[in-house]
């Protein structure tokens, strides 16, 4: 199998049952619940073309909504994330992105944050005001935006630092 594909499939399959077992159950304070599986958009390679990432991007959010029966807002917020991922990723790391040169854990850390915190804060947005879908409750989209997306970027944060390979 392809040695780009594998690792994929691999973090696909992981992520969603950890988002669908787990985390999915877990609703701090009433509103903060982590979105874990953005990580897989995150982590795809920067190299791969964008129609690519748009349908992997669609399927774990297919996939995350048939399991938690929603309608169709994750693969929304995960198709919206993935369309704009080309211009954070120039925003974020500039020259090196357009000339194919990022290793992303080689990448100043601040710059790593402020793509995950991006990507985390488009995809939370979307998924919050498309699960209200009603302006009348533009503050309790903005506050659970604001809240789940900390608790999210957190425990990206958290795992990248625990299963980073030391080849990288």
């Amino acid at each position: 199998m392809n040695k780009l594909l594998s690792p994929n499939i691999i973090r696909f399959v992981l992520l969603v049952l950890l988002q669908v077992l787990i985390l999915s159950n877990i609703n701090f304070l009433g509103y903060l619940n982590p979105y874990l599986y953005v990580l897989f958009i995150l982590l795809l390679p920067f190299t791969i073309q964008q129609w690519k990432v748009l349908v992997y991007s669609f399927l774990i959010g297919i996939v995350i909504d048939v399991f938690q029966d929603s309608g169709g807002v994750n693969a929304a917020a995960c198709l919206v994330a993935a369309y704009f991922r080309p211009n954070i990723l120039k925003f974020t790391f500039g020259v090196s992105y357009e000339f194919q040169t990022i290793k992303f854990y080689q990448t100043p850390f601040g710059q790593r944050l402020t793509y995950i915190s991006l990507i985390v804060l488009i995809h939370h947005f979307v998924l919050f005001s498309m699960s209200y879908f009603n302006l009348d409750y533009i503050v309790e989209v903005l506050k659970d935006t604001l809240f789940s997306s900390l608790f999210t970027i957190a425990l990206i944060l958290m795992v990248m630092v625990l299963f980073r390979k030391k080849n990288r």
